[in-house]
């Protein structure tokens, strides 16, 4: 968060890409509000994005960006492919951003904007629209497609986040132990992540016992971690907004037969997944593979609701990159690509046969699938 972490000529490379896609579909310009697309084209890491950020990416000229009058020394050190524009408190980003397309000759002219994000208020769309009078045409996901693919800037930082993310692993692992303070684990592994090099991570880490497994999107409380009672990990290391997420499950005094069967069974199906990566194969066939392990033991009537998601750029509160997952699911069509990133989890849990989980980020390179995160698989018991 101290600076640009991109060369100027990769986000040249990007904005040529968003340059095209606009042009394809007749636009004259494009206006992106999501945190993680405005970093993307610029590389402004900051926490400034809870207050709206509009790019204006013409197709020709500099893109504009305009946010809070008050983040002009932060940008004017991180941003230099766009022209910052930035109002005062007394008015709103659209306010600003209605006078500037009027000064480019915009009015009434067929523009992008993202309507899918949460970095668009409907309070601030509407009123965009009714300052503007132009035809506004919905241009979500345009850069998410683009961003799906990491160039080798992007995957440099991912490896280095995966780095980190397996020694606050480490952490949080040695720390776990009956009768010790879910706080404390939880600070161990926080402090591991930062000495290591680690930037704020979009969210997490998530560490709590196993009997608030259910809680999706909770993390440690007040409470102390015994024996007989697994503790879920579920954390990302984050450098410059990129992140490598794992999952592992830690068994305090011992693990069953049958937990340790239904490891197996978690690795058999995520080294399932691994081999189906593959270009041009489609998310529904990866999924295809890990329930192919699952049927074959006798759990056919287990199902998830994906084995894994695209990830890579994050802003709080996420790393899975906006507010929607691309996740590898039974039904998806997405194509599979070279340098696509993934966090692949084999989840069984609840199957009545034993419990396991465990998940790594995986990046699909040249030469096939390549496991970022090296924490081993476990099963793990302290």
């Amino acid at each position: 968060m101290d600076g640009n972490p991109f060369t100027e000529g990769e986000i040249a490379r990007r904005l040529g890409a968003v340059r095209a896609e606009i042009a394809a579909r007749n636009l004259e310009a494009a206006i992106f509000a999501s945190p993680e697309n405005v970093f993307y084209l610029t590389g402004l890491d900051h926490w400034g994005y809870f207050a709206p950020h509009l790019l204006i990416v013409p197709l020709e000229g500099r893109p504009i960006l305009i946010t809070r009058a008050m983040e002009r020394v932060t940008i004017e050190n991180h941003v230099r492919a766009a022209d910052f524009r930035g109002h005062p408190d007394s008015e709103t980003a659209a306010d600003l951003a209605a006078r500037i397309l009027a000064d480019l000759g915009f009015t009434g002219r067929r523009l992008g904007l993202e309507f899918w994000t949460s970095g668009l208020s409907h309070g601030l769309a509407t009123r965009l629209a009714t300052l503007t009078y132009a035809e506004w045409s919905d241009v979500s996901n345009l850069v998410d497609q683009l961003r799906l693919v990491k160039s080798a800037e992007e995957q440099a930082l991912m490896r280095r986040a995966a780095a980190i993310t397996d020694v606050a692993t480490a952490a949080a692992i040695e720390a776990i132990a009956d009768g010790v303070p879910e706080r404390n684990v939880a600070a161990e592994c926080i402090a591991a992540m930062t000495r290591s090099g680690g930037h704020v991570p979009g969210f997490g880490p998530f560490i709590r016992p196993a009997s608030r497994l259910g809680e999706e999107h909770t993390t440690w409380g007040s409470g102390n971690y015994r024996n007989g009672d697994p503790v879920f990990l579920e954390l990302s290391a984050c450098i410059s907004r990129y992140h490598a997420p794992l999952g592992r499950l830690v068994r305090l005094g011992g693990v069953s037969d049958a937990d340790a069967r239904m490891a197996e069974v978690t690795a058999k199906a995520f080294n399932a997944v691994l081999s189906a990566l593959k270009p041009g194969v489609r998310a529904r066939d990866v999924y295809g593979a890990w329930q192919g392990v699952v049927d074959d033991v006798g759990l056919s009537h287990y199902r998830r609701h994906h084995c894994g998601y695209c990830v890579g750029i994050g802003q709080p509160p996420s790393w899975t990159g906006g507010n929607t997952v691309t996740g590898l699911r039974h039904d998806s069509d997405l194509e599979i690509r070279t340098g696509m990133s993934f966090h692949i989890l084999s989840w069984l849990m609840g199957t009545g046969k034993g419990d396991d989980f465990i998940s790594n980020t995986v990046l699909l390179t040249e030469t096939g699938a390549e496991v970022l995160t090296r924490t081993p698989l476990g099963p793990i018991v302290r």
